[in-house]
């Protein structure tokens, strides 16, 4: 029930990412400072923790859960230069415009959303505290990838009833990779290797794209402060909630 609620929650963040791009656009590198540091701080100080701990109980050896960290990051960075996944800057995207640029981005983003829900389901299976730390994560990157869906369509001469059709299919893939761990109980050892894989990914998404969002135009000291605001608040949830 934990899990369909929190999926809901990620529908939810995306859907209104996406429409406030629409709006007010010039307006949410704040709440992207926030999220970087969120981000950040669920990688750094609950995943890598935990991964520790599984590491110790199950006798596994270290190096693996690193090893698909790394896989993870360069896996995504690798996935974004082929298909210009970038910040929502129009002067970046000069020479790319075309529709099925934006088409490819907004589906790549839905793969990243996915496995974002797959990330939800996967934290429940370990333990409770651990899904509703990786679900804080998921429902705050949710909102930038709304946010670069509905921007990178229109930013490539995309309609907008297609980019809110593109917007409303990232909203539900976060939903189907929650549900898509309904079906199996995945090993321990699978377990940590995937929590290995998603810190990777949460390290490259708030390092390349959230944070350097959150200082597009122009660098913001409020961006900033509210990075370490978000690491700050994560800390404080996984200590003391």
């Amino acid at each position: 029930m934990e899990q369909i609620v929190v999926a809901l929650a990620a529908f939810t963040s995306t859907i209104l990412g996406g429409l406030l791009t629409l709006r007010f656009k010039d307006r949410v590198s704040l709440l992207m400072g926030f999220t970087g540091g969120v981000l950040l701080g669920v990688a750094a100080l609950e995943i890598l923790p935990e991964i520790m701990d599984l590491v110790e109980q199950g006798h596994f050896a270290a190096i693996e859960p690193m090893i698909a960290l790394v896989v993870g990051f360069l896996l995504f960075h690798t996935l974004e230069k082929l298909v210009l996944i970038h910040s929502c800057n129009e002067k970046n995207y000069a020479e790319h415009k075309h529709p099925k640029v934006g088409i490819l981005s907004a589906l790549a983003l839905s793969g990243h959303s996915f496995m974002d829900g797959v990330g939800i389901g996967l934290g429940f299976q370990v333990d409770s505290k651990l899904g509703l730390i990786v679900a804080i994560a998921v429902v705050s990157h949710d909102f930038a990838d709304g946010l670069n869906t509905t921007g990178l369509m229109l930013v490539n001469d995309n309609s907008i009833k297609r980019s809110l059709i593109l917007l409303l299919l990232d909203a539900l893939a976060p939903v189907v990779g929650v549900l898509s761990t309904f079906a199996f109980h995945f090993p321990m050892q699978f377990q940590i290797l995937y929590l290995g894989f998603f810190a990777g990914f949460l390290f490259y998404i708030a390092g390349s794209d959230i944070l350097p969002q959150a200082h597009s135009p122009k660098p913001s000291r409020q961006a900033l402060l509210l990075t370490y605001v978000g690491v700050i608040f994560i800390f404080l949830v996984t200590r003391f909630v």
